[in-house]
């Protein structure tokens, strides 16, 4: 079999990025976008802060900002698409699986764990109006350190996995062993990060609350979904269509 080039990888995952993209943005038009729609209308019933500066209203209308976010998601997309590429010709040769299909949906599916699952179950999103303002960077900062601390997990299950080898463990055990671990590491940090203390203001509904937190993960396993099934397909396709000429002659 065949390796991919670079190139065409790269390529192909850009494609299947802007493919996620313009999925995570439909799920965004018709799910995400009612919660958030009715998050703003609390934002905006609430009484004017008298000691805030003069609002000067909104520099662009409520449609502009609608159509902005969808190609922001599509442009999204094709970013983490051009970035999955990268990691999976980097990472293609360690992959298990038979075929890239199977490769790119593993790699997806510890993408979505790593970079989306974890951070959104420790720090679930928030619709306009939920969070302090003063708070922003701090919450990035938190963010990130679940994200990286995911990366770091997702990085060493592989070389723990290999060591248990060495030890002469049965493929089975070596699998239920590290997986548990890593379930175990990942509980861990989600468990000792600080938690986010901003109060809930009482006029958002709770039902609003985790709907928008609920659609919010479900579009970003959307694009993740997409975005490795369809990277894989690509390059199946692409070996068979390579390998075709040799198995003619």
């Amino acid at each position: 079999m065949s390796t991919p080039t670079f190139g065409s990888t790269l390529a192909r995952g850009a494609l299947a990025g802007v493919l996620a993209g313009l999925a995570g943005a439909a799920v965004q038009y018709f799910l995400t976008e009612v919660p958030l729609e009715a998050a703003l209308a609390v934002e905006e019933a609430r009484p004017a802060d008298p000691g805030a500066a003069e609002h000067h209203g909104e520099l662009f209308d409520r449609g502009t900002q609608l159509l902005g976010g969808l190609l922001a998601t599509v442009v999204f997309g094709l970013a983490i698409g051009a970035v999955f590429a990268v990691v999976y010709a980097r990472l293609r040769h360690r992959l298990p699986g038979r075929a890239d299909f199977d490769r790119a949906l593993l790699l997806g599916g510890v993408g979505f764990l790593v970079v989306s699952l974890l951070p959104g179950l420790k720090y679930p999103a928030n619709p306009p109006g939920v969070g302090d303002p003063s708070t922003v960077e701090e919450r990035t900062l938190l963010y990130l350190a679940v994200i990286v601390a995911g990366l770091v997990l997702a990085n060493l299950a592989p070389w723990f996995n290999r060591f248990l080898a060495g030890k002469g463990w049965d493929r089975s055990t070596r699998l239920a062993v590290t997986g548990l671990s890593t379930v175990v590491l990942l509980a861990l940090v989600v468990f000792l990060l600080p938690a986010n203390n901003d109060p809930i203001p009482a006029d958002i509904p709770s039902t609003l609350l985790w709907q928008f937190r609920l659609y919010s993960l479900i579009q970003l396993a959307t694009v993740w979904t997409v975005l490795a099934a369809a990277f894989g397909l690509l390059l199946d396709r692409q070996q068979r269509t390579a390998e075709a000429p040799a198995l003619v002659a």
